[in-house]
Parts: structure tokens; C-alpha cells; sequence
């Protein structure tokens, strides 16, 4: 075996084994190399092939994102005036009456009569006015006016005489349902350095307590008008200019603010601490009146609100809304097939209303007839701020 060559094959039979000449080695080797890119470049192109999956296969095993839930401003809430016996003391020791001297009036709801050309009429107090604890020897307030939760100044306004507010302050809360909004009226005077857009903490101080605008509320009567409710649409302030009706405020005018009970809330928000959310809380409240409405787009409010609203996507041709007392949109949805042959022509109706919950209907959203329910007046001009797009 001495001076075999190595890589020379043998072949059956005696004899010396042939030998290979060099220009064999490199063919081969070349033709191993082909075979082995040809066989790489079909594997790289079928698993190409299966990561290509249609569009249709995609949305079947794509994972939805899965959204982080917005915290709620309202885990952590201070009282709005340093009365700290506002929610369990009597109404008479801590509600400001209006000159009625009922101090329900001073209430959220039906609690206020005013005059029409029909005579006296149940009316609407969106808000809570709450007395003050301390006044100087003038029988001026001294209270401070703090933000009830975490939030973010939206609007100031410091000419008392351009609005039913006086002076007032809005601050934009964040929570599940979307941005919640807390206003603080009657304002003597602004805190010194507050600005619109400035974060502030719960318990921050915006102002003092007062009597704007002094032509309405006499100085025995000074308080703070305070709510929390949602913003009917984002596009108020061109819904007025289209009315031709002059607006000061934007869209952080009375008219675009749809509030719920402040007491029940913070009662509700004590009793649930942490837990508690505007969204929940929102479930709870009893629904007044139930519309039909013919239209073909969702509504802006369900845009910014879109926890509120049940189902998908809407295309008209219509849909129903489901409302609290004070015209708060509890849930909206698509009219059923059914439902929408109901509907005569463009106008809303009323699929059901409970008296009971309306009680006094201040708001004077839907009235009783003698052929039943119908969108009153003041309900046509709600409506065409909601649908205003």
C-alpha cells in the first residue's frame, strides 16, 4: 500500500487502481457547490411562499393589539371647597338656595321653576351650588375652589359679564369613557399663574369663591356652581356660527355641556375609591327617554366617546340613542330593520320615555301629548347640537 494515493477509489479485480487526473476533482467539487445552491434557493423560496399569507388569512390569526385601559382621573378625588361635610351633612347646612330660599333648588335636576309665557315651568340646574364655609365681615366668601381630580385646564374665563357662569374654570379629566369635564363657577377671582392647558393635581387650587356675575347673585348668596359631565361635540363653536349666534366660549360654552348629578357622583366615587370610574358610574344612572333618530354617520359625540357606543361600524339608517334626564347620551346603537320602518320621514321619535325618571322634566327634552311622546322644542335644539357635523 505503500504510495497510495489518497481519494483514488478501487475497482474490483486485480491490478494496479487507475489513477484520477486533477481537472476530476474540480468538477466535481463544482457540481456539489450547484446542487447545494439550486437546493438552497428552493428552500429560501417555499418558506417564502408560506410567510406570503393573504390579507384574509392575516386579519383570521393576526392577535388583536390589546390596549392599555385609561386610567381613570377619578381613583383620587378632593372635595371642591374646604366643606368637608358635603356629602353627609343636610342640604340646608351646606346647598346655597336660590331666592326661593329652598335649598333643593340649589340641587342638580328639576329643582328651579321659571317663568313663560304660560306662567311658571319646571326648570333644569345642571349643577351643584355649594355654600361657603367662611366669609369676611362684608359677607363676601372666602373659600377656596380646588379641582376635584387630576386633570388638565381647558378653558378660564375671567369676563364675568359674558356668561350665566361669571367667572368660571373648566378642567379635562381622563377616563375610560373618554375626557371628562369638571366646571367651577361663580368665581370671585382666578388664581394668580393659572393658564389654560396647565396640568393640574386634585386638591389645586383655581380660584376663590364668589357671586359672578354680580348683577344676578347678591352677596348673601355667593357660592360655587361646580359640575361633571361630557362634552356634547367638538365642533360647537362652528355649529353657533352657523346658528349666528355669539359665543364667547368655544366650545366650553353652557350649551355643548351635558352633566350628570356631581353629589351622586362623589358619593358613588367615595364608595368605590380606586375602583371607581365616569364610565361606570355612567352605567348607573336610569335612562329617561329612548330616540329613534334617521341618520347616516355616527355621531361626533360616539367618536370621542366610542365605550358608549354598542356595535361596530354605522352607515345610517338610523340609530337609537338612550339619554338620562338632562340629555346625557347613555349608549347609542343601529336602529334595527324594524325599528327603522318606524320612522316617518326625517324626523326623531320617541320609542319610549319613562315618566317616573323625568319627573318634573325640567329640561323639557321630549313632552307628553295627547298622542303621546314627542322631541319638544328644546330637545330639537339638543339634537342638533349632538348630530352637528
Amino acid at each position: 500500500m505503500a504510495g497510495q494515493r489518497v481519494g483514488v477509489s478501487r475497482v474490483s479485480g486485480g491490478g494496479s487502481p487507475p489513477l484520477v487526473p486533477w481537472w476530476w476533482f474540480v468538477l466535481a467539487g463544482s457540481a456539489v457547490l450547484l446542487v447545494l445552491a439550486v437546493l438552497a434557493a428552493r428552500h429560501s423560496h417555499q418558506a417564502r411562499e408560506s410567510a406570503a399569507v393573504s390579507p384574509v388569512a392575516e386579519q383570521e390569526h393576526a392577535v388583536p393589539p390589546v390596549e392599555a385601559p385609561t386610567p381613570s382621573a377619578f381613583m383620587h378625588v378632593v372635595l371642591p371647597t374646604p366643606c368637608t361635610e358635603l356629602l353627609d351633612a343636610p342640604i340646608t347646612e351646606v346647598i346655597q338656595a336660590t331666592a326661593s330660599g329652598r335649598p333643593e333648588s340649589g340641587l342638580y335636576g328639576s329643582v328651579r321653576t321659571s317663568g313663560s309665557g304660560k306662567g311658571l315651568v319646571s326648570s333644569f340646574h345642571e349643577g351643584l351650588d355649594i355654600a361657603p364655609v367662611s366669609r369676611d365681615r362684608s359677607g363676601r366668601a372666602l373659600d377656596d375652589v380646588f379641582a376635584m381630580a387630576e386633570g388638565r385646564v381647558g378653558y378660564i374665563n375671567r369676563q364675568p359679564g359674558n356668561s350665566n357662569y361669571g367667572n368660571y374654570v373648566v378642567v379635562l379629566h381622563a377616563d375610560p369613557v373618554g375626557e371628562v369635564y369638571t366646571l367651577y363657577a361663580h368665581l370671585a377671582e382666578i388664581a394668580p399663574g393659572l393658564t389654560e392647558g396647565q396640568q393640574v393635581a386634585a386638591g389645586k387650587a383655581l380660584g376663590r369663591m364668589g357671586r359672578t356675575p354680580f348683577s344676578i347673585i347678591p352677596v348673601s348668596r355667593s357660592h360655587v356652581h361646580v359640575e361633571i359631565g361630557l362634552i356634547a361635540n367638538e365642533d360647537f363653536a362652528r355649529w353657533m356660527v352657523v346658528q349666528r349666534t355669539k359665543n364667547s366660549h368655544g366650545r366650553y360654552n353652557g350649551w355643548n355641556f351635558l352633566g350628570v348629578d356631581p353629589l351622586a357622583a362623589l358619593r358613588a366615587q367615595r364608595e368605590a375609591g380606586a375602583a371607581f370610574t365616569f364610565l361606570a358610574h355612567l352605567a348607573t344612572i336610569p335612562v329617561a327617554f329612548e330616540l329613534l333618530i334617521p341618520t347616516s354617520r355616527r355621531p361626533d359625540f360616539f367618536q370621542r366617546y366610542p365605550r358608549l357606543w354598542e356595535g361596530g361600524e354605522f352607515h345610517g339608517p338610523a340609530l337609537v340613542l338612550t339619554a338620562s334626564e338632562a340629555g346625557v347620551p347613555l349608549r347609542g346603537r343601529a336602529a334595527t330593520a324594524a325599528e327603522v320602518k318606524r320612522l316617518q320621514g326625517k324626523k326623531p321619535l320617541v320609542l319610549h320615555a319613562d315618566a317616573t325618571v323625568l319627573g318634573r322634566n325640567g329640561k323639557h327634552l321630549v313632552s307628553s301629548t295627547r298622542t303621546g311622546w314627542v322631541v319638544g322644542p328644546q330637545g330639537k335644539r339638543w339634537l342638533d347640537v349632538l348630530l352637528y357635523d
